[in-house]
């Protein structure tokens, strides 16, 4: 269950009203390739031993997050030439710049009367000395992971100017078992694969999980005594529902931006066709028609347009049309088979799969299917999903070996150069990433 306890208290900003004129730490991630800031983040300042091991948790998970978004180095801290305690009054940032750190974040640590943690910290731009923010927050101890997720969230969007992504969670399948008899289990994680969770007992097997817009419930598609159903889970409560029961469903819903209706393919006479459903009514309305397979639907973010993969000009393409099945239009026009469009939260790119000559990719095109880019290629990777900041992508890949191929979890920025696994404790697939937590 999610912990709605940390409360951001107040804003620590200092006008660049004096101090050397340098200019001010930034990095522009539209680049196509960004060479990483160095930035310093020793331990958080604590003046008791349980305050003090906070410190040095929170400080790591914040540079683990920086870290792996390809846009930060950290600075080796066996070289760091002041104690927390003293960064608190001033940073001496001469010998901060000897160090090459851009970038240096100071903070604190204080356990509270009622049983809680003040988190505080200031990012210091080194060469022009000034405060770049701060803030503080309270938070029962036990959360001090996510308390780190929000920093590296600040620090992130101060210095690029977009939203950060650490503050959130994926929803995954978690296999485990032989691979002729695979079980395949709903589960939960933050997006830097800690804190899993199983939600399903493996009586059926899952697939296809989405988030809501809202976070508070999951939809995916599970096969019962062989039976495919579509489940919405609320996260919160553990509470399961049916959907529907629709036979040969070929992939879970998707919900539409606003929570209130999801869209999915449904088999018919040899093909498949898109449909919307009402969840307050469960009106359901026909969007496409035809005897040709047409399926993965995904909603633009703003809900007026509809990405989905169909074979009616003869192969496997990208298509788009309005939300209420007009204007159908092909996008995709290269050479293979594309297929999983999943529309980006900022709405300037559709991610997908493309097969081609027995290798898979992961790629992106503008939703008029001009400007594609191949990000990944591999002998098998499928799957992807967008961080809420619209710059990160997740998905599965297998990697043959004589022990058979198994899934494992991956992210890559849109640069395509900083692909990194996401460690889980089962083999992985099929992963979606939630919004930013409220």
């Amino acid at each position: 269950m999610m912990k709605k306890v940390v409360v951001a208290i107040a804003f620590f900003f200092l006008a660049a009203l004096c101090g050397p004129a340098h200019a001010e730490v930034k990095v522009d991630i539209t680049r196509g390739v960004v060479e990483p800031i160095p930035i310093a983040i020793p331990a958080f300042f604590g003046a008791t031993g349980s305050e003090a091991q906070y410190g040095r948790d929170i400080a790591k998970v914040v540079a683990n997050d920086l870290v792996r978004s390809g846009l930060f180095s950290a600075v080796d801290p066996r070289s760091f030439v002041q104690e927390p305690n003293s960064l608190l009054v001033q940073p001496r940032f001469a010998d901060w710049r000897v160090l090459n750190a851009q970038g240096l974040v100071v903070g604190k640590i204080e356990a509270q009367p009622d049983g809680r943690i003040k988190v505080e910290f200031r990012l210091w731009d080194v060469f022009s000395e000034q405060q770049m923010t701060g803030l503080s927050y309270f938070s029962i101890s036990t959360n001090w992971r996510r308390v780190a997720h929000i920093v590296a969230d600040a620090i992130y969007k101060r210095i690029t100017g977009e939203n950060g992504y650490f503050d959130t969670r994926v929803v995954y399948i978690a296999e485990t078992g032989p691979l002729n008899k695979r079980i395949k289990r709903l589960a939960i994680m933050d997006q830097d694969g800690e804190n899993n969770r199983i939600l399903s007992d493996g009586r059926a097997m899952v697939l296809t999980p989405r988030f809501s817009p809202t976070m508070q419930k999951i939809t995916y598609m599970a096969y019962y005594n062989n039976r495919p159903r579509v489940y919405l889970f609320n996260i919160d409560t553990g509470a399961q529902t049916v959907l529907g029961d629709f036979d040969h469903m070929t992939f879970a819903p998707r919900f539409a931006p606003d929570g209130n209706r999801v869209v999915f393919a449904l088999s018919e006479g040899g093909g498949s066709n898109i449909f919307t459903m009402d969840l307050r009514t469960r009106r359901i309305q026909k969007l496409t028609r035809g005897t040709s397979i047409s399926s993965a639907p995904c909603f633009s973010p703003d809900g007026k347009h509809i990405t989905y993969e169909s074979d009616r000009g003869g192969s496997q393409q990208l298509y788009v049309m309005d939300a209420d099945g007009s204007n159908q239009r092909r996008i995709s026009f290269g050479n293979g088979r594309y297929g999983t469009p999943v529309w980006s939260p900022r709405g300037d790119l559709i991610s997908y799969t493309k097969m081609q000559g027995g290798r898979f990719y992961i790629g992106v095109m503008r939703p008029d299917g001009s400007g594609e880019r191949q990000l990944v290629e591999a002998w098998h990777a499928e799957g992807p999903t967008w961080a809420p900041n619209g710059r990160v992508l997740m998905y599965f890949k297998e990697i043959p070996s004589s022990h058979g191929s198994v899934p494992h979890l991956y992210s890559i920025d849109l640069t395509g150069y900083n692909e990194r696994q996401i460690s889980t404790p089962t083999d992985a697939s099929d992963p979606a990433w939630s919004p930013l937590l409220p």
